[in-house]
């Protein structure tokens, strides 16, 4: 009678081990033009990121975007990176970091955390492949993308069940497609709103902004903004604001399409044409400051507004490594780790 081998996939420790995959976009993997048209290309080649015709679109990829974009977009990626490296790479580890320990207390047991990025290191499936060599069986998915998106949280289940083929033995799986009114969540984001303005004087109106997408996406069935619409709700109502004390709007468009609005800049100029001297803006659609809440929102958004007659746009950082944060997401993970 043959002896039973197991496969090289498999790893023989414990009753079922959890693992926890936190997936985020991506960043350059280095503060040079060549990496960030690779990180560039990666993420506009998914046809997740852009839904049209794949002949018409890899000819204004290769041929006008790859070879102008990037020297235009180095020097914003030089204004947020620091001497540790990209702030969404870095954070990202911190919290990774900070979970798995908060995680391992709550369980009474080790819990592995890893992380995996779209289009940069690390990949999805290599954080996968790390939670299997730790011998996790099974495993939580958790985009840190809060509102369901097909171009986020569907892109990340896109890469885990391509990792996934190669797998001999497969774990126990769930996926987690979003948490844009999770009670722990609305909670520490709007807590975190609160606890800074008040340390900071609050400013005259509150501004949610969250990335846009092509509103023909939105149109073709994506829910998107309106799960978008419900989370800003939800935090205005915790932070008990009127009507009139805040607003919504889209960040992060490019091109010509119309995308889902109203747009952030649009709305930046009109509250100052209004006669908002002090805006503050956050963004509950980004679990981690990146390019696009540090610079676009900190800076761009900020001269915006002083041009247009408003005094100070103050952005208010993300829930990042923060205490908020990890309570939040473990009361995530055991909802769906059962």
């Amino acid at each position: 009678m043959p002896t039973y081998s197991p496969s090289p996939n498999y790893r023989l420790q414990g009753p079922y081990p959890l693992g926890v995959l936190l997936v985020n976009s991506g960043t350059p993997d280095a503060l040079t033009t060549p990496a960030v048209r690779n990180f560039l290309r990666q993420l506009l080649r998914d046809r997740r990121t852009i839904e049209v015709s794949r002949a018409i679109w890899c000819w204004i990829l290769y041929f006008i975007i790859l070879p102008l974009r990037p020297i235009r977009v180095v020097p914003k990626y030089r204004r947020v990176f620091t001497a540790e490296g990209s702030p969404l790479l870095v954070i990202s580890r911190r919290l990774q970091q900070t979970l798995q320990t908060h995680l391992s207390e709550v369980y009474g047991a080790p819990v592995a955390v890893e992380l995996g990025m779209h289009y940069s290191t690390p990949s999805v499936a290599a954080g996968l492949a790390a939670l299997r060599e730790r011998g996790a069986q099974r495993i939580v998915v958790l985009p840190l993308f809060p509102q369901y998106s097909g171009s986020t949280a569907g892109a990340a289940f896109d890469q885990v069940g391509k990792a996934l083929r190669d797998w001999r033995f497969l774990p126990e799986l769930r996926l987690i497609p979003d948490y844009h009114v999770d009670s722990g969540y609305i909670a520490g984001v709007a807590d975190d709103i609160l606890a800074w303005r008040t340390a900071n004087l609050g400013g005259e109106h509150l501004l949610l902004s969250f990335h846009g997408i092509p509103a023909s996406y939105v149109r073709d069935g994506d829910p998107y903004e309106r799960k978008c619409l419900e989370t800003a709700a939800a935090i205005a109502t915790r932070l008990g604001l009127e009507e009139s004390q805040w607003s919504v709007s889209f960040q992060s468009r490019v091109g010509t399409a119309r995308w889902v609005g109203p747009y952030t800049d649009t709305v930046v100029r009109e509250l100052a044409q209004r006669g908002i001297r002090t805006l503050d803006v956050a963004c509950p659609g980004f679990a981690i400051d990146c390019l696009e809440t540090i610079d676009e929102m900190g800076v761009e958004a900020a001269e915006l507004f002083e041009h247009a007659g408003g005094a100070a746009l103050r952005y208010i950082p993300a829930l990042n490594d923060s205490e908020r944060h990890v309570r939040a997401l473990t009361g995530i993970i055991q909802q769906h780790a059962g």
